[in-house]
């Protein structure tokens, strides 16, 4: 297993890195110029015009590298996280596309987002369930206990894939710090992916365990390969079109692993900075302040005087620790 794990890391790693320097001035000449919140950071506002929707370049190198890689490239273990990944990748496509190319500034809509991202959180969860056979029940981060939720798991899990996966895109503020907290999130199901291959986990066979490890793999390869491109200052953003898709990889594999909720450790870091963007819409709609300088939460920070690479150095190791908490809390799920 372990030569296939590296194959997939390195070819998705490989494709990333080559494909870069030839989309990226196709990116610039098309104009797909990133805009900047004008509320935001001063810092930020020269970044204005950075070629953006750059999360295409390793989306090609994770995919191609999964399937080529795959014990069995075909199994529906594969065709769902690839298919799941591509249709969060798909609807950031369609906002960034509204937003850059037909000057749209809101892009899609929320309700038309959340339509789109839920109906994906049903297809993927029915196809758990019901061709699967990974049934309803969710394991409690830490203990050895499962509760079956019945028609319940629809609903809480539903809205922990739409929520974790919009808390990537939140996390996409600053240069590097999506891609390289989504590539500790990886490592983290990539050993989750292994523990459930060699102790059987209870979720399929062993060959379509193996490929959840593989399309991990890939997706650690093909986020640090876009390290290359988008760490500060960043030559290319990765835009809705990149985060949604991280989103949908690693919801994909949390519920094909049968670790829904050991997600939100794993992800702790996203669903920090979600929370934290609740928080502030809540206290200023309730109380007209703000608990925060600014939110997502990496803005805060670099507003009280963090320049941007010690903010991202500072939460990559926060996504570090927690992709290792998620996998202790993994651990006892297996019996």
């Amino acid at each position: 297993m372990s030569e296939r794990l590296a194959m997939a890391a390195g070819l998705a790693l490989i494709i990333t890195l080559v494909l870069g320097p030839f989309l990226i001035p196709v990116l610039r000449t098309l104009k797909f110029g990133q805009t900047i919140r004008d509320d935001g950071p001063k810092r930020h506002l020269k970044k204005a015009g950075t070629p953006t929707m750059g999360g295409m370049i390793f989306l090609v190198g994770i995919i191609i590298s999964a399937l080529v890689t795959a014990e069995q490239p075909t199994s529906l273990e594969m065709v769902t996280m690839v298919g799941i990944t591509l249709g969060y990748g798909l609807i950031g496509f369609i906002d960034d596309f509204i937003k850059v190319v037909m000057h749209r500034s809101l892009g899609l809509r929320a309700y038309q987002k959340l339509i789109g991202q839920f109906a994906l959180a049903f297809i993927l969860m029915w196809v758990s369930v019901h061709w699967l056979g990974r049934g309803t029940d969710v394991a409690i981060p830490f203990t050895s206990s499962h509760l079956d939720l019945g028609w319940f798991y629809y609903v809480l899990i539903s809205l922990v894939i739409v929520v974790m996966t919009n808390a990537v895109n939140l996390t996409d503020g600053l240069d590097g710090l999506a891609a390289g907290s989504t590539m500790f999130a990886g490592l983290g199901y990539l050993v989750i992916a292994v523990l459930a291959a060699s102790q059987g986990g209870g979720v399929a066979v062993l060959g379509h365990e193996t490929d959840m490890a593989v399309f991990a793999a890939a997706l650690v390869g093909g986020t640090l390969g876009f390290l290359r491109f988008n760490t500060y200052p960043a030559r290319v953003f990765m835009g809705d079109t990149g985060s949604l898709a991280l989103g949908g990889a690693l919801v994909s594999l949390a519920v094909l692993t049968k670790s829904e909720l050991v997600l939100i450790v794993i992800g702790g870091l996203f669903a920090i900075e979600a929370l934290s963007v609740i928080i502030q819409v809540i206290s200023f709609q309730t109380t007209g302040k703000r608990v925060f300088r600014m939110s997502p939460i990496h803005h805060h920070f670099e507003l009280g005087g963090w320049g941007e690479w010690k903010v991202v150095l500072v939460f990559w190791s926060g996504a570090l620790i927690f992709a290792v908490l998620g996998i202790m809390a993994y651990l006892p799920t297996l019996g």
